[in-house]
């Protein structure tokens, strides 16, 4: 070193921590040029090399290519711009990695085959209209033609909403739903179930509650009391619940009635239909629903009890 105010490349090196080839290399790029040349011909570097360097190795450590560098430490374009451009890379990649890992785990859980994984892979990475297109077409084969009151609110409310950054489990919960929604059989399901709304409430003004809904609040406290359904202490549950029923129908409370009821429980009682509303809350940020698998359990077991030997 010449004086107080040159260093040579292994005195950056041993100041900076940087490898000695490393700095070479840039400075053989024009990045971190030499100040002069020493009596022996080799390079010497002011004390700005010391801040350059550290801003060098910064930018490079954010993933900025050297000719990038280079324009930056020559001022020939503002460092925020430089940062903004490379923040949304990353986020792009960051988006990237997350739906790579979302695929990795559901395949990992589900013991998944090759070709299940390779559309888990494509569903991942749909574009938001994408995403639309495909959820509208699931939803279209479920309520297509509906007009009536009340159907457009559950269709709404059956739509998911991955936000624009999602959290990893909202692309997990994405991936699955997606898959979901391909499901030919769950499809007719969602329909069948639609069509069995629809007709229970036909002539019906207004929007009207379903048939799982007011026979929850029949059974949901025999439930949690404990009682068995096929016990004679359901009698009056059972009643109460096929009565309230009959009145949303405007039918009478008769064993045609009571298979009729059945019915529309057994549809709502698809295990898939829970796991895409629960599927749904955590892509959308809602608060987890509750299960109604223990009442519609409950209600079946206790209608089949009570239904006439053929």
């Amino acid at each position: 070193m010449d004086g107080a105010t040159h260093y040579s490349i292994g005195d950056l090196a041993r100041r900076t921590g940087l490898p000695v080839k490393t700095i070479r290399f840039w400075s053989d790029r024009g990045i971190v040029p030499p100040t002069d040349r020493g009596p022996t011909g080799h390079r010497r570097y002011g004390p700005a090399a010391l801040a350059r360097l550290e801003l060098v190795r910064t930018l490079r450590e954010l993933g900025v290519d050297l000719p990038t560098v280079r324009r930056v430490v020559e001022r020939e374009v503002g460092l925020p711009e430089v940062a903004a451009a490379h923040a949304d890379a990353l986020a792009a990649q960051i988006r990237l990695l997350r739906l790579r890992r979302a695929v990795l785990t559901v395949v990992a859980r589900r013991g998944s085959t090759a070709a299940q994984a390779e559309l888990l892979h494509r569903l991942a990475g749909l574009a938001e209209a994408e995403r639309r297109r495909l959820v509208d077409e699931f939803l279209d084969a479920a309520f297509a033609g509906r007009a009536e009151p009340g159907f457009a609110g559950i269709r709404r409310s059956l739509t998911p909403e991955l936000p624009d950054d999602p959290t990893d489990g909202q692309v997990e919960a994405w991936v699955e739903l997606a898959e979901l929604t391909l499901d030919a059989d769950f499809r007719a399901g969602l329909r069948r179930l639609a069509d069995q709304h629809a007709a229970d409430r036909a002539g019906a003004p207004g929007v009207r509650r379903d048939a799982v809904a007011v026979v929850r609040e029949e059974v949901a406290p025999a439930l949690a009391a404990g009682v068995d359904p096929a016990s004679p202490r359901a009698d009056g549950i059972v009643a109460a619940a096929t009565s309230r029923y009959a009145l949303l129908c405007g039918r009478p409370d008769d064993a045609g009635l009571r298979r009729r009821l059945l019915d529309r429980l057994e549809a709502a009682g698809d295990p898939r239909r829970e796991r895409y509303l629960r599927l749904l809350s955590v892509v959308n940020g809602w608060p987890p629903p509750e299960s109604l698998a223990p009442v519609l359990d409950w209600s079946i077991r206790a209608l089949r009890a009570r239904q006439p030997l053929p």
